[in-house]
């Protein structure tokens, strides 16, 4: 599959891993920061090589840039 889903670092991304954020992300419209090293986890793979979805305990339906994050 050409179209892999890599973190920051090149690691290949599946469904349901884990992923910690690299740096301070502010959410649109949720009025609410991500702070460096929030652990996702059970992230879904979207249509687009560069996103994931996912949610923290506090946001539900994150899209996020895979640039942002490492695989935990």
């Amino acid at each position: 599959m050409s179209d892999d889903v890599q973190d920051s670092n090149g690691n290949i991304l599946k469904d349901g891993d884990c992923v910690h954020v690299i740096k301070d992300l502010k959410v649109k419209g949720a009025g609410e920061t991500l702070k460096r090293g929030t652990l996702i986890k059970n992230i879904r793979l979207t249509g687009n090589p560069g996103e994931i979805e996912g949610r923290t305990s506090a946001i539900k339906g994150l899209v996020l840039k895979t640039a942002f994050l490492q695989k935990a």
